[in-house]
């Protein structure tokens, strides 16, 4: 994960995520709620405005002191590890990872999901975001694994499948899949940007 490039472009460009909150998932009244890779805690403000008992946890020192600026006392926020997360299983009804497992590793990868999976309560719902293979971004860069590539920033971005997404939460119900588009004007030229957006629920233990 590359901890180490977030923090420098944070310390370097501030409040990298601003503007309104669109499309949030139906979260509120879930309960207990963490957001992994909360970064300067636009989503989070907007999460914590209608749940209590909100975590926002960020690889990113700097990431998170401006995010205080965002959520003030509405959350609490720690520096921490997705990949090893420091809590106790089951202790989240949901859990919401928006465009933080695409910045990993394969591997990285693997290791997150099932450490958001253990964190999530039976019947806790998991929220998940990530580029699609068809945004207008998928090629750009270096390519270090299949379907991820660095740009010149340092960070790296994966570009997911539908189906590598439920390959990645396969110890998980899903509940949505899907993948969303949308145009995005560059120079008056129309692109596309596009997101996998997946929905996941915990289920039961056998007894």
């Amino acid at each position: 994960m590359a901890g180490e490039e977030w923090e420098q472009d944070y310390l370097a460009r501030g409040e990298r995520w601003g503007g309104a909150v669109h499309d949030l998932p139906a979260i509120a009244g879930c309960g207990r709620v963490l957001e992994v890779g909360c970064g300067n805690g636009k989503t989070l403000a907007a999460i914590a405005a209608n749940n209590a008992g909100v975590v926002g946890i960020d690889c990113s020192a700097a990431a998170i002191a401006l995010a205080r600026r965002s959520v003030r006392d509405a959350a609490h926020l720690l520096v921490a590890d997705v990949r090893a997360l420091p809590f106790r299983g089951g202790s989240y009804d949901a859990v919401c990872a928006f465009h933080v497992l695409g910045h990993m590793e394969e591997g990285d990868r693997m290791l997150a999901a099932g450490a958001l999976s253990s964190v999530l309560r039976e019947g806790g719902r998991l929220f998940f975001r990530g580029f699609s293979t068809a945004d207008m971004r998928y090629g750009k860069g270096v390519e270090t694994e299949p379907a991820s590539y660095r740009r010149g920033d340092g960070i790296l971005t994966h570009y997911f499948t539908e189906e590598e997404v439920a390959d990645l939460f396969s110890t998980l119900a899903p509940v949505r899949l899907l993948t969303r588009t949308w145009p995005l004007r560059v120079r008056g030229t129309a692109h596309l940007r596009a997101e996998i957006e997946g929905i996941f629920r915990k289920q039961p233990a056998v007894r």
